[in-house]
């Protein structure tokens, strides 16, 4: 039986997640929209782009965005954990360039159940903990007569079962609606030849 989507999203409260693949940053605003306190997105020194709060206005109010801004993973994993156990913010967002131990994995879980604040970690592909609660892959999805598609495949979970959906965003609702397969999509039978 199939895993309900309802089920795994939004992310488990007070548990830390993490997120991969070109669709990272979109599933990390898609969580943001549906927090429902204020945010604080982390983002390390050797990142070169800034992100612009308005832009994250399809998905979130920009008013409850706190940026912040470490010089290396040591201490964005830090602000982070200080963020979690603090629970003054519902979400807070690492980006992260480098491979996460088991221990790190593990203090911020402790945080984020000690803060009941949920942790979402932005991961270069294969360099998660063996710690997170859940593991995301997600990736645009082509579509000619649709460009929000996106597939998010969620590859651990340590609740349950894992599984893939096609996704899209309401940016008025700010809520991500599972859409239909790919065979039952207006226009696919002339997408297929």
């Amino acid at each position: 039986m199939p895993v309900l989507f309802s089920s795994v999203f939004p992310l488990l409260n007070a548990r830390c997640h993490e997120v991969c693949g070109a669709g990272a940053v979109a599933f990390a605003a898609c969580v943001c929209g549906t927090a429902k306190g204020d945010v604080i997105w982390i983002t390390g020194g050797w990142q070169t782009e800034v992100l612009n709060p308005l832009g994250l206005t399809p998905y979130c109010d920009p008013s409850r965005l706190l940026l912040a801004r470490g010089p290396d993973q040591t201490d964005v994993l830090a602000l982070g954990e200080e963020a979690l156990r603090s629970g003054a913010v519902s979400l807070v967002v690492m980006e992260i360039n480098k491979p996460l131990s088991l221990t790190v994995g593990r203090r911020l879980q402790l945080a984020a159940e000690a803060g009941k604040s949920t942790g979402l970690c932005l991961i270069p592909e294969g360099m998660g903990s063996n710690a997170a609660e859940s593991r995301w892959q997600c990736a645009p999805l082509f579509d000619k007569d649709d460009s929000t598609l996106w597939r998010w495949s969620l590859i651990k979970n340590k609740s349950g079962t894992i599984g893939i959906w096609d996704l899209r965003w309401n940016a008025q609702a700010r809520h991500i609606t599972v859409v239909s397969t790919p065979a039952d999509r207006p226009g696919a039978a002339d997408a297929r030849g």
